[in-house]
């Protein structure tokens, strides 16, 4: 067995350990002070020194992600001014192998002085934080993997265990969806698939060149043209009802059609296609691009439409190159 594999059993089995030892109260008071600082809008700050720091750092992330806001607060930094971010809301998580950090030992009174509950993360239940919290979640480990027993691992891998384990089951009680976790990671691929909408990602129709019904052959080779995105949209003459689009293919299907001594009598009514394909503005983009793969003709560029109960109002269209290049 290597000193790699060796270590890594030493921590799934110190998780275990731990895990068999944390009582159903605590876990469960432990959720209770979650959603009541969530239900109030309170903040969760963690804190913790050296490498519990770190860990502190982490399972802030891990629940600011579920849409809990969490931050971490420097113990020493606290001291001189910023315990000013805390509120009688909030809730704190105190994370210490020895349960007698200095630091963290020196925030309880001001902790307390806020009517602020703290969970604490600590290896022994006798300790000063463990005795001065309102939950404390055992994370007793009987040596770190380090060789020397010196360097915080095994305590570390447990500590993040914990805070990994209470933000998982608090995001299942709180009916986190997968949009609610998307809307916190918009740059992700599923933030981009659950919240960019067409209308997010459409060229509005303020940037393109209307026709009518009575539109020429010129003035149709003039919007497509100018437009530069193969389309063309026919509204009402005196509202942005959306009657029809014309893509080049329509317009080489209805010249071809023609004889060409009649193109100069060709308008938008004899080449638009009256019932196109459109999306709604909610659509989300990822969908309408789904919508363009399937349809039974290749599809380049889609309307976007307000939906009304007779007509549907125009917004834009959305083209597939917009969409790729969006990184869908």
């Amino acid at each position: 067995m290597t000193a790699l594999t060796k270590s890594l059993l030493d921590a799934s089995e110190a998780i275990k350990n731990v895990s068999s030892r944390l009582s159903n109260n605590d876990v469960e008071n432990s959720l209770s002070l979650l959603e009541k600082c969530s239900n109030s809008g309170g903040k969760l700050v963690i804190s913790g020194v050296g490498k519990s720091g770190i860990v502190a750092r982490k399972i802030a992330a891990t629940f600011s992600s579920f849409g809990l806001t969490s931050i971490y607060l420097n113990p020493l930094d606290a001291l001189h001014g910023d315990l000013g971010v805390l509120s009688s809301k909030d809730l704190c998580i105190l994370i210490s192998n020895s349960g007698e950090t200095e630091e963290l030992i020196s925030l309880i009174p001001h902790i307390k002085r806020r009517e602020i509950p703290i969970i604490s993360m600590v290896g022994r239940r006798n300790s000063y934080i463990s005795k001065n919290s309102e939950v404390n979640l055992e994370s007793f480990v009987s040596r770190e993997t380090c060789p020397l027993n010196l360097a915080p691992t095994t305590s570390t891998s447990v500590a993040m265990a914990i805070g990994d384990a209470l933000a998982i089951t608090w995001i299942e009680r709180k009916g986190v969806s997968n949009y609610n976790f998307a809307i916190n990671h918009p740059a992700g691929s599923l933030g981009k698939r659950l919240t960019i909408t067409s209308q997010d990602l459409m060229i509005a129709k303020e940037n393109l060149n209307p026709l009518i019904k009575s539109s020429s052959l010129q003035e149709i080779i003039n919007s497509i043209t100018k437009d530069g995105i193969g389309c063309g949209w026919v509204k009402d003459k005196n509202t942005d009802n959306l009657i029809g689009i014309i893509t080049d293919g329509d317009l080489r299907r209805g010249l071809e059609n023609k004889n060409f001594k009649d193109w100069s009598n060709i308008r938008a009514s004899d080449l638009m296609s009256k019932n196109p394909v459109v999306v709604d503005e909610n659509c989300l983009a990822i969908d309408a691009l789904k919508i363009m793969e399937d349809y039974k003709n290749e599809i380049t560029v889609l309307p976007v439409v307000k939906r009304q109960e007779t007509h549907n109002f125009f917004l834009g269209f959305l083209r597939i190159h917009d969409l790729i290049q969006a990184g869908f």
